[in-house]
């Protein structure tokens, strides 16, 4: 999943590139120019020996050349190993520019892996603290409000005991999917621990994440509703948090954490309900 708050590995591997690209085509240029002044030396040279040689009778000019063997010889050996070394060198190049191309590429694409959960393909724990970082650092510079919702799929041990590991897994992919349609493309969604994710929410109060509870509930309904599992239905204990100038985010989470087990303790009755809490962070 390509998201804007990974753009930091690439604000610093594009840079990069664009100057090693550069590099290429200044040795580019140079062949060229080499190649562009040697045709005009050649040309010259041509034209020092054709003029002198040239003289009219009537109508025609004629000419009149005498060249050693040797220096013909020489000439062709000269042109040959030029038109060779600027070919070869032209082919470096254009390998050289592909192989640049091909390892960024491949560098940026297994740093992306490096941030993304293979099961649920949302962002993984690792990413955490320096994408968090990056969503505090902008409702810093912005002044807008930024909210984390920490969300807990409820009786999880019973869908592995009763449906096996790999039902699961497919629980916990379906229920990613759920999150990001849930959320915006300016958010993110982290897959916070085994069966916990996270709702990183910018530009987001507590009562703007309502909005996000509902859409999910909405989403966890429909889902119910195709009978995905026999005499099951999910539900989530979601915590709200929202982040004030001065919290870290350990504190954030903390906060979080403390009300989404607050509320699924109190509601532990109903399996299939869902359940939601709100609270700031300085709470």
């Amino acid at each position: 999943m390509m998201h804007r708050h990974m753009e930091n590995g690439q604000d610093r591997s594009l840079p990069a590139l664009t100057q090693q690209l550069s590099n290429i085509e200044k040795r580019d240029w140079e062949l060229w120019m080499i190649a562009s002044v040697t045709g005009l030396l050649a040309a010259a040279g041509l034209l020092s020996v054709i003029i002198p040689a040239a003289f009219l009778k009537t109508d025609e000019v004629h000419f009149e050349i005498t060249v050693s063997r040797q220096l013909v010889i020489g000439l062709f050996v000269l042109l040959a190993l030029l038109n060779t070394y600027l070919v070869t060198r032209r082919l470096d190049l254009r390998r050289a520019r592909q192989s640049l191309i091909s390892s960024t590429i491949q560098n940026e694409l297994v740093r992306l892996q490096s941030f993304t959960d293979p099961l649920t393909e949302v962002y993984n724990r690792r990413s955490l603290e320096d994408m968090a970082g990056r969503f505090i650092s902008q409702a810093k510079r912005s002044e807008k409000p930024l909210t984390f919702m920490l969300i807990d799929v409820d009786h999880f041990k019973e869908v592995n005991t009763r449906f096996g590991h790999l039902t699961g897994d497919f629980v916990l992919a379906e229920i990613a999917g759920l999150l990001k349609s849930s959320v915006r493309g300016s958010d993110a969604v982290v897959r916070y621990g085994g069966d916990e994710f996270l709702l990183i929410l910018a530009d987001t109060s507590p009562a703007g994440a309502h909005n996000v509870v509902e859409r999910t509930q909405a989403y966890v309904a429909d889902w119910n509703k195709a009978g995905h599992l026999e005499r099951f239905e999910l539900s989530l204990s979601i915590g709200v948090a929202e982040w004030v100038d001065g919290k870290t985010l350990d504190e954030v989470l903390d906060s979080a954490d403390r009300h989404m087990y607050a509320l699924k303790n109190k509601t532990a009755a109903p399996r299939n309900s869902f359940k939601a809490l709100g609270a700031t962070a300085s709470s």
